[in-house]
Parts: C-alpha cells; structure tokens; sequence
C-alpha cells in the first residue's frame, strides 16, 4: 500500500479530476466507485479495479480491510490518503472512506434490438437514469440504449443512484435511437400520458424494447412515431403523469409479473 500526502501528486489530480469532470470521466475511460457496498459489488461481479484508494481514517474498518486485502491479492494498487484530502475527492457525506477507480470503456458497437431493452431518450436527470438501470437490472434487462443528451451512465451519481446495476448491463451511449426502432426485433413500447392503450392491456410475455422520455418533454415524436405501440400507465388522482423512473419500474416489473405468471 501507498500512501500520498500532497495535494501536487499526479495521482491524486487525476483522481479529484475524476471526482469533479465528466468531460475527465469520458476521456479517460474512467469513472469513481465510492463507497464500501460499490466497491464490493465490483469485486464480485467485475474482479480487480484499476485502482482502490481509501482514507487513512478508514483503514479501521473492518470491511474496508477485507476489500483492501482482496484487492492486494489481485494485484490491484492500493493507496492511502489523508482524511483531509480524500473528503476533497469523495461526494458522499459521512461515507465510509474507499473509492475504486475502474474503466467505464464503452463497448464496440451497439447490437440490434433482439431482446429484453430499455431505451433512453433524453432522460437528464442522473438520478432517474439510475433509477431505471437498477429497475431494469432487477428486472431482468440486460441492455440499455442511451441517445445522446441522456445523463453520462457512469457520472458518480448515476453509479450510486444504480447500487451496481452497471455490472450486469450492457451499457450503450451516444446511440441514435431512430435507426435502432426501426430495424428492431422485437415489440418497441414507447410510453406516453397521452397514449390511448393502457400497460396492463398489453401482452408482455414476450421480450420487448421500452423507449422513454426526458423528464418534461417526454419520448421524442420521431420514436412515438416509429415505436409498435405507445402504452400508458394509468394512474389515479390529480397529477399529470408519473416520475419517469417511476414509469420505468412499473412497466419493467408488469412485465415480469407476466411472465412468472
């Protein structure tokens, strides 16, 4: 284990780069993990970080020291911070002190729609996006299609509103979604409040692509146009339409109602 103590060392630059730009976070190919339960779900599903870097405050911890030492077995650095200059990196309050550099490479190219999908369309806020990535994890859904203007997938808070999610997708990004609808193979359900068939009215047995919207606009017109049906939640009261990560879960999981029917 290292241990860094200026504010002037490349490492920790780079590191507080990572922590405060998304632009940094794109070039690089890399983004922060933060927190003992993110770090552990990479240790078991992805293996070794590029990087594990913890507070020397944290070093106590007793789940801290096993994530350390599986790192130390698999050859990943390790370093040790300040408390002081590892709260300058971190965004979580009153976390537990550990963080894991990993690569957030995208993969080559974006397959056709042939299976269980969700498609994102302009949804900006990182929150909602993670929402969605861990509904549609737990659902079931390996891939995920994001157009551009879609919140950075792998900006800290999209990986901590998702709780690992990204670990078992397919990630996609920058992805026009038009050319993809089209040359679908499989059912496309864009959701609309203004639709006139109802979720709980469709046949979902089978795997099918959801496409939705930016949280005020709603899904494109180009997609509503293109997409097999435009399906509605229904809903009671007097509120216009459903938090679209909220939308997300509720038709992900009447899916999957479906189908364990």
């Amino acid at each position: 284990m290292k241990t860094i103590t200026s504010r002037d060392n490349a490492f920790y630059k780079d590191l507080k780069s990572l922590a405060t730009s998304s632009q940094a976070r794109r070039k690089a190919g890399q983004s922060l993990l933060d927190g003992v339960h993110l770090c552990q779900s990479w240790l078991d599903l992805r293996g070794a970080p590029r990087h594990c870097v913890v507070s020397e405050g944290a070093l106590g911890n007793h789940e801290v020291q096993a994530i350390v030492a599986r790192c130390e077995a698999l050859h990943a650095p390790v370093t040790a911070l300040p408390d002081a200059l590892f709260n300058a990196v971190s965004q979580v309050e009153h976390g537990v002190h550990l963080l894991f550099v990993i690569d957030s490479a995208q993969p080559s190219a974006a397959p056709a729609l042939v299976g269980p999908s969700v498609l994102l369309d302009g949804v900006q806020d990182p929150g909602n996006v993670g929402s969605i990535l861990r509904s549609a994890a737990a659902a079931g859904i390996k891939q995920v299609y994001c157009s551009p203007g879609t919140a950075f997938c792998w900006s800290p808070k999209v990986l901590r509103a998702a709780m690992g999610a990204h670990f078992v997708l397919e990630i996609f990004e920058q992805i026009e979604l038009a050319p993809l609808v089209q040359g679908a193979k499989v059912p496309v359900l864009a959701t609309s409040g203004y639709a006139a068939e109802r979720l709980y009215a469709m046949d979902l047995t089978q795997p099918v692509a959801w496409v939705l919207g930016h949280e005020g606009q709603g899904v494109s017109d180009e997609l509503l146009k293109l997409a097999t049906h435009r399906v509605a939640v229904p809903h009671a009261g007097q509120v216009e339409s459903l938090n679209v990560a909220a939308c997300a879960a509720v038709c992900f999981f009447e899916g999957l109602r479906q189908q364990q029917m």
